[in-house]
């Protein structure tokens, strides 16, 4: 099948294209049968050297059979030689079939998190449980500051007992 179709040339960041008539399967860059126009879109919409057309080609390739593509049939209804209508892909806006997964998953969860909700909310609230006494602990140092006056005060009975019981099997040797 022929198609009159763009055929990109020119350097990196500046492309130019020339319209050729080419066989359907032939690389985009590749073999063509002939040359019929050339598009430099760089320049503005406006500037006549924009789309250049070889009309009596164009028109006798059409004549053969060779359909345009859509870019190429958009420049050649601003001419008058093709009808061109935009495409209508329907599917356009459409998720994927991945993105549709997902989504199905996130609403399954969304409703099972507000069953869950509904069904915390409809349950009678439980009895409230008794408070644990709070018992005031006082800081360890004030703990080690009282404990240590016992630990003095202990420390110095045991030598008065020591000395209590010496002094008491003297006494009842003597006796």
């Amino acid at each position: 099948m022929l198609k009159i179709r763009l055929a990109r040339g020119g350097a990196k960041k500046r492309p130019y294209y020339s319209i050729v008539v080419a066989d359907s399967h032939s690389p985009r860059d590749g073999r063509f049968i002939e040359k019929v126009g050339a598009y430099n879109p760089l320049l503005k919409k406006d500037d006549p050297n924009r789309v250049t057309l070889k009309l009596e080609r164009i028109q006798e390739w059409i004549s053969k059979g060779a359909q345009p593509t859509d870019r190429v049939a958009r420049f050649l209804s601003q001419q008058g030689l093709v009808k061109w209508e935009a495409g209508k892909n329907l599917k356009k806006g459409e998720p994927g079939q991945k993105a549709k997964e997902r989504a199905g998953e996130r609403a399954q969860r969304e409703a099972d998190r507000l069953a869950a909700e509904a069904e915390a909310a409809a349950a009678p609230p439980p009895a409230p449980e008794p408070e644990p006494e709070v018992v005031e602990e006082a800081p360890a140092a004030e703990v080690a500051a009282e404990e240590a006056p016992a630990a003095e005060a202990a420390a110095e009975e045991a030598p008065a007992a020591e000395a209590a019981a010496e002094e008491a099997p003297a006494e009842s040797t003597e006796g």
